[in-house]
């Protein structure tokens, strides 16, 4: 009948033991629980998904605009004259071409030599196509073929960015950082952002703070990859004889436990079982035989996980140090047993004291 801010640490420990909780696994942390965790909640580096170390060359595609100059010998098929300062007597004549979209069908035209084939082929593979055409009609012909504006090879950046953008990619290898710029920069902390890199089929998300510190993870992007800024505010709950009840926002890189216990103000020390400190985890992966007094096991499952940790033990500090929290966690530390006797004594006094001052009054 004695109020209470949750179960007593024997009920939590016996969880797994009633019918109506079978459901519910209970494990004391230990090292091996702490490692298995970290290794099944290691998330893969983008060096590792994405382990392109350049960027192919850029093909032409439908909607790219192209400028072609030609250089001749003269006599030249083409007009217009352009001296070559540097070679004295010696000059060549050169014809620059007006920008041209590469139409649907993928080509552009270049007089007396036809439509070209430009789509799916590099600058240099356009050049050698055009110099072939017209070899037997020009005078020794030089082709230049520039992009003038890419339309086709974008990387697509949204989500907590100064302004979502298409960020056309160009020769010098342009990496997740350079289309953030391009976005001007995210709208939230550092610390509080992910980034996500969507390629094809494969999506892979990493904190931006990890990315920026780590060059390895700033990889060069690819046409139509899709860069998305997120703020996901994660989030823990406490309750019991925590120093304050409360949810507890913290960062995209993640915190552990024993961050998350100094953040609430430790455990009470006038209420709290050291015993009894429980971190409740509803749908975690976890390993199978994570239980008390046996091996690790290979699979996983998903089912409900309260872990226990034993704060008496000062090797459970170190092991408070390594267990990684993870969103929408609850940590419950339960009250100690001492601390029922205290209540009952204090509403004992509550009740009797002002009996025996009235009675003192009275006499």
């Amino acid at each position: 009948m004695l109020p209470g801010s949750g179960p007593k640490t024997g009920s939590v420990m016996d969880a797994d033991r009633s019918e109506r909780l079978r459901n519910i696994k209970v494990i004391d942390l230990s090292q091996q629980v702490v490692t298995q965790l970290a290794q099944a909640q290691q998330q893969l580096l983008f060096s590792e998904v994405f382990n392109t170390v350049q960027q192919p060359n850029l093909l032409i595609g439908a909607g790219d605009i192209l400028e072609v100059s030609i250089w001749e010998v003269p006599p030249a098929l083409f007009s217009g004259v352009f001296i070559d300062q540097r070679s004295g007597a010696g000059a060549t004549q050169k014809i620059t071409f007006p920008e041209q979209m590469v139409t649907q069908d993928g080509t552009i035209n270049i007089p007396f030599a036809g439509h070209i084939p430009v789509t799916g082929k590099t600058t240099r593979q356009i050049e050698s196509v055009i110099t072939g055409r017209l070899n037997g009609k020009a005078n020794q012909p030089q082709v230049l073929v520039r992009t003038v504006r890419n339309n086709t090879a974008n990387v697509t950046v949204v989500g907590e960015v100064a302004s979502s953008t298409r960020m056309p990619l160009t020769s010098r290898t342009e990496r997740l950082l350079d289309a953030l710029a391009a976005a001007g920069g995210v709208r939230q902390p550092v610390s509080k952002m992910t980034l996500q890199l969507t390629r094809g089929k494969t999506v892979q998300a990493m904190p931006l703070d990890h990315i920026i510190r780590d060059p390895l993870q700033n990889v060069v992007l690819q046409s139509d990859d899709v860069v998305t800024l997120m703020h996901q505010p994660l989030s823990f709950t406490a309750f019991g004889a925590t120093g304050k009840n409360e949810e507890v926002n913290f960062e995209a890189q993640g915190i552990s436990l024993a961050q998350a216990l100094a953040r609430v103000g430790g455990i009470q020390d006038n209420r709290a079982d050291a015993k009894g400190v429980f971190v409740f985890r509803f749908g975690q992966k976890a390993e199978e035989g994570l239980t008390a007094g046996m091996p690790g096991a290979s699979s996983l499952y998903k089912q409900p996980v309260i872990y226990s940790v034993n704060l008496r033990d000062p090797a459970s500090f170190f092991l408070a140090q390594n267990f990684m929290m993870q969103n929408k966690d609850i940590l419950y530390v339960s009250n100690a047993p001492s601390s029922d006797l205290q209540k009952f004594l204090n509403m004992v006094v509550s009740v009797v004291y002002p009996i025996v001052n009235i009675s003192n009054a009275v006499q």
